[in-house]
C-alpha cells in the first residue's frame, strides 16, 4: 500500500519455472498488496513453482492462449481484486522488480498515470546483452511510431509496465490482439485516451532463460506494431474506425 492506493503485480508468465523464483525475491512486498501469476499453459513446473512460492492468485490456461490474452487474464484479475495500480512484469528476470517502487509511486503521487520501464535509456538494452539487431528494430519502430503518433517515447516494446486503474478502466484492452502486439496496441490506446506515459531507467539482463520470440515472429510483430500506428494516425485524422479504438 502507497498513499493508500492498493498495488497489485501481475506477471503473464510462459515456461517462467527457472525465473519466476528470482523475480518473486526482488518484489518490494512493504508495498505490493498482492501477486497474480497467470501462466499460460506452461510446458514447465510455471504455476507449481508460483504456489510453492506462496503466491495466492494463481490462474492457470488451460490451452496456450497467447501473451496479449495473458495480459487479459492479468488485468481482469487486478479489477477484480480492487487494484488502483497495476504493475505488469515479466517473470523471465529480464527486468528488476526493484523499480516496482519508484514506478508506483510516480502513480501513486499523480505525476502520470502509466509508467514504462525503459531498456532503452541509458543504454541499459546493449548493456544487458539485447543482441544488436533487436536493438537496431528496436530503434527504427520506436521512431517510426512517435512519427505516427506524436509521440517521444524511448521505446514502446518494454515488457515493464505500470498503470492505474483509471487507464485500463478506459482503454478497452479486451478488443486487443491475443498476440505479442497487444502491448503496442493497448499503449496507442492510450495515447489515443489523452494520457500521458512517463519512462524509468530500467536496466536488463538477457539470459538463456529470459523469454524471447523467434525471428519469423519478430517479423510478424514488426509489420503489427507499424500497422498499430498507421491505424492511430488514421483514427486522429477521422479517416478510420478500427476496432482497437472502441
Amino acid at each position: 500500500m502507497l498513499n493508500n492506493k492498493k498495488i497489485v503485480v501481475v506477471l503473464p508468465a510462459y515456461n517462467a519455472g527457472l525465473t519466476l523464483e528470482k523475480t518473486f525475491n526482488e518484489i518490494p512486498f512493504d508495498i505490493v498488496d498482492d501477486i497474480i501469476l497467470v501462466d499460460d499453459a506452461s510446458l514447465d513446473n510455471t504455476s507449481q513453482v508460483g504456489i510453492k512460492l506462496g503466491i495466492k492468485h494463481v490462474i492457470k490456461h488451460e490451452k496456450n492462449k497467447g501473451y496479449g490474452a495473458n495480459q487479459k487474464t492479468c488485468y481482469d484479475a487486478a479489477r477484480s481484486l480492487g487494484a488502483h495500480i497495476i504493475i505488469m512484469l515479466h517473470p523471465d528476470y529480464q527486468y528488476t522488480p526493484k523499480l516496482i517502487t519508484a514506478m508506483s509511486s510516480i502513480i501513486a503521487n499523480d505525476v502520470y498515470p502509466v509508467v514504462f520501464g525503459s531498456r532503452i535509456l541509458g543504454m541499459g538494452a546493449l548493456k544487458g546483452g539485447m543482441p544488436f539487431y533487436k536493438f537496431i528494430a528496436n530503434r527504427f519502430l520506436t521512431l517510426f511510431q512517435n512519427i505516427l503518433m506524436g509521440q517521444k517515447l524511448s521505446e514502446y516494446h518494454t515488457g515493464y509496465r505500470a498503470f492505474s486503474i483509471e487507464v485500463l478502466n478506459k482503454i478497452n484492452y479486451k478488443n486487443c490482439s491475443d498476440d505479442f502486439v497487444f502491448d503496442n496496441q493497448t499503449s496507442a490506446q492510450i495515447f489515443y485516451e489523452g494520457f500521458e506515459i512517463a519512462e524509468i531507467t530500467c536496466p536488463t539482463k538477457y539470459n538463456p532463460e529470459a523469454s524471447s520470440i523467434n525471428f519469423k515472429r519478430s517479423i510478424i510483430y514488426g509489420i503489427g506494431v507499424m500497422i498499430t500506428s498507421i491505424k492511430y494516425r488514421l483514427q486522429k485524422m477521422g479517416l478510420g474506425n478500427f476496432k482497437i479504438f472502441q
